[in-house]
């Protein structure tokens, strides 16, 4: 059995400022293929994706608008 290596990704999403807030973005980039897990803390607004391959940009910036927000330059 091949075990595949485990990508990480941080990112930084503005206009965060709930729990709820939170949860959609967990929602959103948990929907992508790959995805193992989503960390968010909505204080600093950094948001830290486990995944099984890497996630483009294009990737993470759709389903981070999807769930209303957007990403950090």
């Amino acid at each position: 059995m091949a075990v595949q290596a485990e990508h990480r990704t941080t990112v930084t999403v503005t206009g965060m400022s709930c729990e709820h807030c939170a949860r959609s973005v967990t929602e959103e980039l948990g929907a992508l293929s790959g995805v193992r897990a989503v960390d968010v803390t909505v204080s600093s607004g950094f948001v830290t994706i486990s995944s099984d391959r890497e996630l483009s940009g294009t990737e993470l910036a759709g389903a981070v608008e999807a769930a209303g927000y957007t990403l950090a330059d």
